[in-house]
C-alpha cells in the first residue's frame, strides 16, 4: 500500500508539465482558470510556500546540477523517458479514438526501444515519425466530457485536479506498463527502483529545461500560486484540446516540455 500511495503522489506531481514548444508558438494564460474551482485555497497556498521552499534547498540545486551534465547524457536520459511515456500516450491515444496517432505511436516506441537502445537514440524522429503530444488518463477523461472538479496543491508534489488526481491513480491500477513490469510484478530484468529512478528523472529534465522559465515567471507575477494554478489549468485545457493556438502568456518564456506519464 506505501508503494502504491507513493507512485500515486510521484504522478500527481509529475502532471505539471507546462507545454509550449520550443520554438515560442505555443503559449499559455490565465483564460479559463476562473472556471475552476479553488475549493482548498487556504490548504493549497500553505502547501504550495512548502513546496517553493523545498524546491529551493533541494529541487532545483539538483536541477542545476543535472544541468552542469554533458549535453549527451541530459539528452540521452531525457529521450529515454520521453520514449517510456509512451507506454501511457498509446492506450489513451487509443481511449480517445486516435488510432493513426496510436499507430505511429507504437512504431516510435518499437523503432527507439531496439534501433534507438532503449530509447537513448531518437531514431525514429530520423525516420520521419512525427512525435505527437503526450496523452494521460487525466486528458482521457477531460476529452470525454469529465470535468476538473477542484484544484489541489499537495505538499511535495504540486498542482493537480480531482479529475487528474483519479487519471494519475490509474496508471498504478494497471493503465503504466512500465509500472506493472517493475514495480508491480517481480521480474529478472527490472526492478522497483528502476521505475522510481525514471520518474525522478523526469522531473528533474522537466526542472532543469525551465529554471529561467520558473524564475521569470515568479520575478513577473503579482500572485505567484496564482500564476502557477493559471498555467497548469489553461496546460491542462490545451493538452485536451490538442490545440496549438497561440494565446496571451503573464511573460513571454519559452517552456520546455518533459512528460509527464
Amino acid at each position: 500500500m506505501k508503494k502504491i500511495l507513493l507512485i500515486v503522489f510521484i504522478n500527481i506531481f509529475l502532471t505539471f508539465n507546462v507545454n509550449a514548444g520550443t520554438d515560442g508558438e505555443d503559449s499559455l494564460s490565465e483564460q479559463g482558470s476562473e472556471q475552476v474551482k479553488d475549493c482548498f485555497e487556504g490548504f493549497n497556498r500553505a502547501a504550495f510556500k512548502f513546496n517553493r521552499g523545498l524546491d529551493a534547498v533541494l529541487f532545483e540545486p539538483i536541477a542545476k546540477i543535472y544541468r552542469s551534465l554533458p549535453s549527451p547524457i541530459r539528452k540521452g536520459s531525457g529521450n529515454i523517458v520521453t520514449n517510456l511515456s509512451n507506454l501511457v500516450t498509446i492506450p489513451n491515444n487509443i481511449l480517445q479514438g486516435e488510432f493513426g496517432k496510436a499507430g505511429i505511436n507504437i512504431a516510435r516506441l518499437t523503432l527507439n526501444t531496439t534501433i534507438g537502445i532503449f530509447g537513448i537514440f531518437d531514431v525514429a524522429s530520423g525516420l520521419s515519425f512525427i512525435e505527437y503530444e503526450k496523452e494521460d488518463y487525466g486528458q482521457t477523461f477531460g476529452a470525454l466530457g469529465a470535468k476538473e472538479g477542484c484544484y489541489l496543491v499537495l505538499p511535495i508534489l504540486g498542482p493537480s485536479t480531482a479529475r487528474d488526481a483519479i487519471g494519475s491513480a490509474i496508471n498504478v491500477l494497471g493503465g503504466d506498463a512500465w509500472f506493472n513490469v517493475t514495480v508491480k510484478n517481480d521480474t529478472q530484468y527490472f526492478k522497483d527502483s528502476d521505475y522510481y529512478f525514471s520518474r525522478a528523472t523526469t522531473g528533474v529534465d522537466f526542472r532543469a529545461k525551465n529554471i529561467e522559465s520558473f524564475d521569470n515567471l515568479e520575478e513577473n507575477s503579482i500572485d505567484f500560486y496564482a500564476s502557477v494554478k493559471s498555467l497548469y489549468l489553461q496546460d491542462r485545457q490545451q493538452k485536451i484540446l490538442n490545440s496549438k493556438k497561440i494565446i496571451d502568456t503573464q511573460d513571454d518564456s519559452d517552456w520546455e516540455e518533459i512528460d509527464t506519464n
